[in-house]
Parts: C-alpha cells; sequence; structure tokens
C-alpha cells in the first residue's frame, strides 16, 4: 500500500518536475520571481471557488491563475504602473478574496495544508493523469515559446525589431505557469510551486554554458528535489511540499559550494 501511493507521488512529482526546470530557467533570467509567488497566492481563491462550485479543486486553480496571467498581460502596457506594483495589488487581492471565500463556506472546513503545500497520501490515479496532461501541455507550450522567449529574454529590443508578438508570448509563458501550478497543487503544493520553478534553475546556472544545457540541468535538479524530497517525506513523516523544497535547497547550497571551489581553483 505505501509503495502504491509512494509510487504515485513519485510519476506526479518527476512529471511536474521536467517541466518547471526549464519554465524556472525563464523565471530566473527574467527576474520573474515575484510573479511566481502572485501566480501561487491567486491559487487560494482557486481552490475556494473549485469547492464552491462543486468542481476539482485544481480546475479552479487554473481557472483563477490564467485569469490572473490574462490580466497581468494585458495590464503589463500601462506603464502608469509598475510590474512590481501591479503584481502586488493582483497577489494580494486574489489571496484575500480566496480567504473571504472560505471563510463564508458553511459545514465541513477544507483541509488547506493539504491544498497549499502538498500530501503524500492525497495523489490518486486520477491525479496523475492530470498532472501528466497538464505537464505534458505546458511542455508542449514551452517547446513553442522557446525560441521567442528566449530571444526576448536577450535582448528585447532586437526581438521586437525581429517582428516577435512579445505580449502573445508573455501571455503564453503566463498561462504555462498557470498551468504547472495547477498541476502541482497535489506535490508541492500551491505556495510552494514557486521554489520548485525557481530553485533547480537557480542551482543549474552554476553548470551551465548555454540556455539548453541550464534548461536540462535545471530539470534533473527538479527530479533530484523530488525524489529526495519525497523519500525524505516517507522516511520521516514530514510534508511533501515542504520536504521537496528544503531537498531543492540542499541542491542549490551544493551548487554554491561547487561555484567556491572552482573561483579559488581559478585564482590558484
Amino acid at each position: 500500500m505505501i509503495i502504491d501511493f509512494f509510487a504515485r507521488a513519485l510519476i506526479a512529482g518527476v512529471g511536474v518536475a521536467l517541466v518547471a526546470g526549464p519554465a524556472g530557467c525563464f523565471i530566473v533570467w527574467r527576474r520573474m520571481a515575484y510573479f511566481g509567488d502572485a501566480m501561487a497566492h491567486s491559487a487560494l481563491l482557486g481552490i475556494a471557488l473549485g469547492i464552491l462550485l462543486g468542481v476539482d479543486p485544481a480546475l479552479g486553480v487554473l481557472g483563477v491563475a490564467a485569469a490572473v496571467a490574462l490580466i497581468l498581460s494585458g495590464l503589463g502596457a500601462n506603464r502608469s504602473l509598475t510590474s512590481d506594483t501591479l503584481l502586488g495589488i493582483l497577489s494580494h487581492s486574489a489571496l484575500s478574496m480566496g480567504l473571504i471565500a472560505l471563510s463564508l463556506m458553511r459545514g465541513a472546513r477544507p483541509d488547506l495544508l493539504a491544498y497549499l503545500f502538498g500530501d503524500l497520501l492525497a495523489v490518486g490515479f486520477g491525479d496523475i493523469y492530470w498532472i501528466l496532461a497538464g505537464g505534458g501541455m505546458a511542455f508542449v507550450l514551452l517547446l513553442v515559446l522557446w525560441r521567442p522567449l528566449l530571444a526576448l529574454s536577450v535582448h528585447e529590443e532586437l526581438a521586437l525589431a525581429e517582428g516577435i508578438n512579445a505580449g502573445a508570448v508573455r501571455a503564453g509563458f503566463m498561462l504555462l505557469i498557470a498551468v504547472l501550478i495547477a498541476a502541482a497543487m497535489k506535490i508541492t503544493g500551491a505556495l510552494l510551486i514557486t521554489a520548485l520553478l525557481l530553485i533547480p534553475a537557480a542551482a543549474a546556472r552554476r553548470f551551465a554554458h548555454s540556455p539548453e544545457s541550464m534548461a536540462v540541468i535545471a530539470a534533473c535538479f527538479g527530479v533530484l528535489a523530488v525524489c529526495g524530497g519525497l523519500f525524505g517525506s516517507l522516511q520521516f513523516d514530514t510534508p511533501s511540499g515542504p520536504s521537496i523544497v528544503f531537498a531543492a535547497m540542499l541542491l542549490f547550497l551544493f551548487s554554491l559550494v561547487a561555484g567556491l571551489r572552482d573561483a579559488r581553483g581559478k585564482r590558484v
């Protein structure tokens, strides 16, 4: 029994990590860490709406995150508001509306810890199908957006001169993150998916020599973090989401130590 649910969680977690690593590279390159937090905070409103409407909370998370992504994309052209101000407004507004919606619920309250921080025991076969479908959709979208998004990240003015539709590319990338947040809710939890996007990509940066190699290394680090975190969760009876993030943090510390050793070796 334990092997069965652990295997399901492992398959689902690896499926998310393989896409989250490469997608996280763009968040690191474009300095969009606050964007990831804003999308994750909107997940609470999606969970509340999903429960109120009687549908899978993951669908509610996907719908709200996609709506927030489109709003961000549409309002991003408004130069009167800086991006961090806009993200802060949307992030805390969505979080507040989610808390209000949950407070208005009658009867039994949902277990928010499982939704927000992941629950190893909650992963079933239906969740695996949903996660793999969502991860596959995000992976295909990432392949389509890779070149134009990379061009915008390297030199936005040149990319615009070449005819790349920056608004459409940004909107597509935001929708990709929305799909990942919804898919990863049962593994890392909605609030910790940002860490699975950021930390493996930041750790991979030390060892990469090209954007493509960084994406591959980030995916590998993400898989290692998922495997290590889930094994630690099983061994020490800790929440799966925080355990995965802790394992990713250890990988990041390893990359820092390796970087310092390389720097000392070059000096010598």
